[in-house]
């Protein structure tokens, strides 16, 4: 039987300025440690440390702009865009322009704090 979610977890973000994060699945709000999917919204300046995460991760602008630095440059995802980083591939993001950027991020297996592997 189809089960509803109604209400999303907030979950406390790393980065300055402080972004929202607002989690529909996962290990916070369901219990569910297979796939995580949150909505999340970063004010114009926000960034976080790199990282290089354990997990595939698919992001989906919905609005303004992300900015992913890679080992190999940077992308920056527009509204109506997405896109996917590999378990193990150093990441970082950023929301640079002047309206901040809101997004849906899928992750699998779930987000875990000990699965991100910040930088120091």
């Amino acid at each position: 039987m189809p089960r509803l979610i109604t209400n999303p977890s907030r979950v406390t973000a790393a980065g300055e300025p402080p972004k929202t994060i607002d989690e529909y699945v996962g290990r916070v709000n369901t219990g569910d440690d297979r796939v995580s999917m949150a909505h999340m919204r970063s004010p114009s300046g926000w960034s976080e440390p790199g990282q290089r995460p354990e997990f595939d991760e698919f992001t989906l602008v919905l609005r303004g702009a992300l900015r992913v630095e890679h080992e190999g440059g940077e992308i920056t995802v527009e509204a109506g865009q997405a896109v996917h980083t590999a378990p193990g591939e150093w990441i970082r993001y950023s929301s640079p322009g002047r309206d901040g950027a809101e997004y849906v991020a899928v992750c699998l297996p779930a987000f875990a704090p000990d699965t991100v592997h910040r930088d120091a």
